[in-house]
Parts: C-alpha cells; structure tokens; sequence
C-alpha cells in the first residue's frame, strides 16, 4: 500500500458519515448491498451491525459460515480502532508488518482485511459496521463504499 492508497481510504472515512442511522437505514442500505452483489453474481455474505446488534444479515448462493467467521473478525476491528479493517490492515502493511503479527490481538478473533466499514454519525463517532465477505479484500471494501456513496448520495 502507497501513501495515496492510505490517503484515499482516510478520504473515504471522513466523507462517509451518516446523520442518522436506524433500523430502516439498515435494512435500505443491506438491501442496496445485496442488489449490487447481484447484479455482479457476486457471492458475498452481508452483515450490518449497531452496536452489538445485528440489524442486517444476507448470506448470497456460493458463501458458507466461514464468511460470517470473516465478518466477526472484521467486525471487531472496526470496534477496537473506529476505522476501516481495509485502512487498518494497510498501515500495518505500510510499515512493513503484519497486522497478525504487530497488533498483539488474537488472529482468530480480529482480521484487519477489507470488507467491513464503520457506520460513523455526524457529531457522535462510530455506532455500527457495514461489512462484506466473500470477495478479495480490496473488492470487498470497494463493494462497500460504492454502496455507501449510493446510499449516502444526496436526494
């Protein structure tokens, strides 16, 4: 990863902000997901999450439990550093490390690989993820920010 990379994932962060996020939101912004994913014959699992509740789930043909594994795991990165597991997995790998290696978390429980996205209020911080699993990692995150922008556009 590049300096531009990093730049461009930090761009994503503070430009994808909700005003508010509810369980309708949740249910529009998985449905958008599930329908992009679709559209591709992509097979991908979907998970939204508030807090530790599971607003949005929807796992395509093709996918198995291992991409909800992958999804926990992804998760809980954007839980512990309120940030993108695909921007946090590429400043690890900026450096020259990997985030298995140099975060000193279980690998087992955390995955700082694309895919899941922080669900991050105007004037509040982060309350939830939006995850994808199922394709390469910078395919997964792509997937999630092209919905985002869609979801996010202004009417």
């Amino acid at each position: 990863m590049t300096t531009d990379d990093i730049d461009t994932l930090e761009e994503h962060e503070r430009r994808l902000v909700f005003d508010r996020f509810g369980n309708d939101d949740a249910w529009a912004l998985g449905s958008l997901l599930v329908g992009l994913a679709r559209e591709r014959n992509a097979a991908v699992t979907v998970s939204i999450r508030r807090g530790s509740q599971r607003l949005f789930h929807c796992a395509l043909p093709g996918t198995s439990a291992d991409n909800d594994a992958w999804l926990d795991r992804k998760c809980r990165v954007v839980e512990r550093y309120g940030e993108a597991s695909f921007l946090v997995g590429a400043r690890f790998r900026a450096k020259g490390r990997t985030f298995e290696e140099s975060s000193r978390l279980d690998p087992d429980r955390y995955a700082a690989h694309g895919g899941a996205f922080p669900i991050r209020l105007r004037g509040t911080g982060v309350v939830g993820a939006v995850a994808v699993s199922g394709l390469a990692q910078a395919d997964d995150h792509a997937l999630v920010v092209e919905a985002l922008e869609r979801f996010l556009r202004p009417a």
